[in-house]
C-alpha cells in the first residue's frame, strides 16, 4: 500500500514523503472542516491547522486504526474546538447558476433549492449531530470509523446519527410547507 509506506517514511524522517501524504490529504481535510464549521475561512483555519498538527505529530500515528480514520479524529477535534471558541456562522454567498441547454431548468432550480435547504437545515444541528451527519454522509465514514473518531461507543453514534436524521426530516418537512425562514 502506497499510503503505508509515505507513513513509515515520514515517520522516519523523510520531509519529502511527509508532504506527499500532507498534499494527498489536504482537500479531504478542508472539505470536512468546511462542512462541520460551514464557513470558508475558518475551515481555511481548522484545515491548516490540522494539517500542522498532522505534519508535528505524524509519529504518534499507530497502525492501530486507519490513518484516515486518524486524521479525520485530529480534524474534527480541531474543528469542534474553533466552533466552541466561535458562534456558528451561516455563509450567504451568492450563487450563480450555469444551465446547459438541454437541461429541465427548472429541475435544476429546484435541486439548486434543496441542496441549499439540506445545507441549512445541517447547520441548524447541534453540534455532534452535524459531526456525525457530516462524517456519515459527506465524509462517507462507517459507523464504527465514526466511533474511533469521535471516540464514542458505537451505540451513541448510532443514537446521534437516527436523532439527526429525524431532526433533518422534520426541518426539511417545514421548509418545503414555507414554514422556516433562514
Amino acid at each position: 500500500m502506497v499510503e503505508l509506506g509515505l507513513i513509515r517514511a515520514a515517520q522516519s524522517g523523510d520531509r519529502d514523503a511527509l508532504i506527499t501524504l500532507l498534499r494527498d490529504i489536504e482537500q479531504h481535510v478542508y472539505r470536512t472542516a468546511y462542512y462541520i464549521l460551514n464557513n470558508e475561512q475558518d475551515a481555511l483555519d481548522a484545515a491548516q491547522e490540522s494539517l500542522i498538527r498532522i505534519y508535528t505529530r505524524i509519529d504518534s500515528y499507530e497502525e492501530k486504526a486507519k490513518f484516515k480514520t486518524w486524521v479525520q479524529r485530529i480534524v474534527t477535534n480541531i474543528c469542534i474546538d474553533k466552533f466552541r471558541r466561535n458562534k456558528p456562522t451561516v455563509s450567504m454567498d451568492e450563487h450563480e447558476f450555469v444551465f446547459p441547454d438541454k437541461q429541465d431548468v427548472e429541475q435544476l432550480v429546484l435541486s439548486s433549492y434543496m441542496a441549499e435547504d439540506i445545507q441549512e437545515a445541517i447547520n441548524q444541528l447541534p453540534e455532534h449531530h452535524r459531526t456525525v451527519i457530516v462524517l456519515r454522509y459527506i465524509q462517507d465514514f462507517s459507523y464504527n470509523e465514526i466511533a474511533d473518531c469521535l471516540n464514542l461507543p458505537l451505540n451513541t453514534v448510532k443514537s446521534y446519527l437516527f436523532r439527526a436524521r429525524q431532526q433533518l426530516q422534520s426541518m426539511l418537512q417545514e421548509y418545503q410547507k414555507g414554514g422556516v425562514s433562514g
